[in-house]
């Protein structure tokens, strides 16, 4: 059963947690994780780089033994991710590394429902001749597959797209986008943040270029902990800007003049790595292989429907698709007073959040019940009918 994991998530005995699409619950083995960087580090000091600490690997070789932990759970082969601090930075690498001399290719094509800092990240490092063409959505909920095809032609070079869409959980037509950006000649650069750990995603299936997503949210890694996944073939095309010492051949021969790219994915590596966030995110995705994607997909599945079951009995509107094929693990419903309701449901430890433009985010994981389901409904039905959120209405300080 999904639910026998509940006691390794510490919050969940403190509230209600159904907020996973923004941070999932620390797992408890994290102490024990942490525990083990504090304890190499004490013992091995500065030695911990390059020797081993309990059978682990050793601090230098994290980035990548993380990535081939996360790999299976994308389809990806063995040294094909790289772990990197965030996806701001990531983007920028991966930006900086392609060639965009082809004139002739002169369009990037993203969409208005992307998450901001990846919009930002990747059109504020392109080369001054490169145009950027966002397909706006129809109904602020998904992204009609004719415009994302239509947009995508022979000028463009590069798609850059979330997988899943943040405030509806919306699972783009990843394959079909990919399928037309090849046929013209282009790439696509896909964001998995709120896809990997609650859809299933092949990457080596779906043929696409390059994928960029983190642990933070169904993953329940923590801050610190982006992957990034390039196509095997193409990594040797790739020359970053944006670099440092780890992507040196030689890093400890410390040469300033000249730089030799390693030719594996640590090429695309930059500077010392947060060593604490790679122990962290590991007990995380650890647990997500145990309970298998397609157990939990079917269990988010069927409480998202139950969600928008509720939802639709209570009259409130339904901001995510309410085909399962096309949702992913969030609802996002909205009501009259949305954002006060989302206060007053933090204020009785209801943990969920809150969207401008798009309503209150619920996301069931593997380990929240049927039971919790319905009570962060019915706890937004009393705060309507007693009017407990009126305290609120005037409260609008920073929101997670």
């Amino acid at each position: 059963m999904l639910h026998d994991l509940r006691a390794e998530f510490p919050i969940l005995s403190t509230c209600t947690y159904m907020i996973s699409n923004s941070l999932g619950a620390m797992p408890r083995a994290v102490y024990d994780s942490l525990r083990e960087y504090a304890d190499s580090w004490a013992t091995l000091g500065v030695r911990a780089w390059g020797k081993p600490f309990n059978d682990s690997p050793t601090w230098w070789e994290l980035k990548g033994a993380v990535g081939d932990r996360i790999a299976p759970l994308m389809g990806a082969p063995a040294g094909s991710v790289l772990m990197h601090e965030n996806a701001s930075i990531a983007n920028a690498i991966l930006i900086g590394a392609l060639d965009f001399s082809d004139t002739r290719r002169d369009k990037i094509v993203t969409s208005d429902q992307d998450f901001p800092s990846d919009v930002y990240s990747v059109t504020q490092a392109l080369p001054a001749h490169m145009q950027v063409e966002i397909v706006r959505s129809r109904d602020g909920i998904t992204l009609d597959t004719d415009d994302l095809l239509d947009a995508i032609d022979e000028r463009t070079r590069l798609v850059s797209l979330s997988h899943v869409l943040f405030r509806s959980a919306y699972i783009a037509p990843a394959a079909a986008i990919i399928a037309k950006a090849h046929r013209v000649g282009a790439q696509v650069l896909l964001n998995g943040y709120h896809s990997i750990g609650i859809i299933p995603v092949d990457v080596t299936a779906l043929g696409v270029d390059y994928y960029i997503g983190g642990v933070l949210k169904w993953l329940c890694g923590g801050s610190g902990g982006v992957f990034m996944y390039v196509r095997p073939d193409l990594l040797p095309t790739l020359r970053p800007r944006l670099t440092g010492w780890f992507a040196h051949q030689r890093p400890f021969a410390f040469e300033v003049e000249g730089f030799d790219l390693r030719d594996d994915r640590y090429r695309l590596a930059n500077g010392t790595p947060s060593i604490a966030a790679l122990y962290a995110v590991q007990p995380g995705v650890d647990l997500i292989a145990q309970v298998g994607i397609e157990a939990i997909r079917a269990n988010s599945i069927r409480q998202t429907a139950l969600l928008i079951q509720l939802a639709d009995a209570a009259g409130y509107q339904v901001v995510s698709p309410r085909d399962a094929e096309s949702r992913a693990g969030t609802v996002t419903i909205s009501m009259d007073n949305v954002y006060a309701i989302s206060r007053a449901l933090l204020a009785r430890e209801i943990v969920i959040d809150y969207r401008e433009g798009a309503g209150i985010r619920i996301a069931p994981h593997f380990y929240n019940t049927d039971e919790e389901v319905q009570r962060v409904m019915a706890a937004i039905g009393e705060i309507i009918a007693d009017d407990s959120w009126r305290p609120f209405s005037q409260d609008r300080a920073f929101v997670t």
